[in-house]
């Protein structure tokens, strides 16, 4: 395509990747990012633009505080997402600059006419619905396979799949070893943005068909297949990332739950429902009797933490299947403990009671309207 340029001056600046990427698919743009060619940090800073790029020149524009990005090459220099040494400067061209990215559908430029520049083809895999690499200097970045599974999840309701060739180059990556030189910060940052998708189940698909759960979610491999028709369900019915996240280990032992959430540095709010389904969901039952439901909440500590407990009792009907009866059940058990939780040691004190015996009467008490809102 003809390489028409939005003139600023003294630079050439194009529109670039997720933003045209979805203007070519009719999604939403929520952020739209440049590249410029031909200038120097110097020319950005006396055009009045403010530099935030530490490990190569970024700068925000003086108005739209938008991102605009010196082109730049990349060498690979170490080990990891973080062992490259990027060049930046005005002989770099907007060609070089889009062979460093990594998905062919992110490495189309538009210039302020519309016109595409598109040297990597991606807009003809952006019509066949596919998701392949520009280079084979993709493999330098481990990082890529977690986003490229990302990406998979984001438009498998498009119908867009990993290419073949693709998903064997993230097969040697995830062979080779590289993936362990992740942060678990990184990880956990793609991990949990593919949940919020609207096909969770298939970033997991693609790391699984890639090799590539062996390091960061070893404990989930066995429960592959339960947890994928879970997560389905959740983004079916939009819930929370958290409740997501959790889904992923109720056939996973309390232990090996707690191993995965330390490895990948999960949030207190992620790694506490995470356990409760792994140690108490399959005590979530339709033919429970209230002193069972009394336990669980115990066990769960729902008195305390009411809203988490909500979250649980939310999980627990997507494991087991939503329905109008699971539904019912959940909206009983999420009142009853509104209720019950109100209830002050204070009153049972003034009846008398001590020590163990205030316990035992407040739990007789919110069994009592557990078995009310139940039946």
């Amino acid at each position: 395509m003809k390489q028409n340029k939005q003139r600023d001056g003294f630079m050439d600046v194009y529109l670039v990747g997720g933003a045209v990427r979805d203007e070519l698919l009719g999604r939403p743009v929520t952020e739209r990012d440049w590249v410029v060619t031909g200038a120097t940090p110097q020319e950005m800073l006396s055009k009045g633009y403010e530099q935030v790029g530490k490990d190569f020149p970024v700068f925000l524009h003086p108005k739209t505080k938008e991102e605009y990005a010196l082109a730049r090459t990349e060498r690979k220099s170490g080990s990891g997402y973080t062992g490259f040494v990027c060049y930046a400067a005005p002989d770099v061209t907007l060609e070089q600059d889009l062979i460093r990215r990594d998905l062919t559908v992110n490495a189309i430029a538009r210039d302020k006419d519309g016109n595409l520049i598109d040297p990597y083809y991606g807009v003809k895999d952006i019509e066949s619905r596919t998701l392949r690499h520009v280079s084979e200097a993709f493999s330098e970045d481990p990082l890529r396979v977690f986003r490229v599974a990302r990406f998979a999840a984001r438009y498998a309701y498009l119908g867009f799949t990993v290419a073949d060739e693709t998903a064997s180059l993230m097969r040697s990556m995830a062979d080779s070893g590289e993936l362990a030189h992740l942060t678990a910060e990184r990880v956990w940052k793609e991990t949990i943005r593919a949940l919020g998708e609207m096909n969770p189940e298939v970033y997991f698909q693609v790391l699984e068909n890639a090799g590539a759960l062996g390091f960061w979610f070893l404990e989930l491999i066995p429960s592959r297949v339960n947890s994928d028709l879970r997560l389905q369900r959740a983004a079916a019915a939009q819930c929370s990332d958290d409740i997501r996240w959790a889904l992923l280990f109720a056939d996973v032992s309390p232990e090996q739950t707690e191993k995965l959430c330390e490895r990948i540095k999960a949030p207190n709010k992620y790694t506490g429902l995470a356990l409760l389904i792994s140690r108490f969901s399959k005590n979530f039952t339709a033919s429970n009797q209230a002193e069972d439901w009394l336990a669980l909440c115990n066990q769960c500590d729902a008195w305390r933490k009411p809203e988490r407990f909500t979250d649980f009792i939310t999980a627990c009907t997507l494991i087991a299947a939503p329905s109008e009866t699971g539904s019912a059940l959940a909206t009983a058990l999420n009142e009853a403990v509104s209720k019950a939780g109100k209830l002050s040691a204070k009153a049972f004190v003034e009846q008398g009671l001590r020590g163990p015996q205030i316990g035992e009467a407040m739990d007789q008490a919110r069994m009592e309207i557990i078995a009310e809102y139940l039946n």
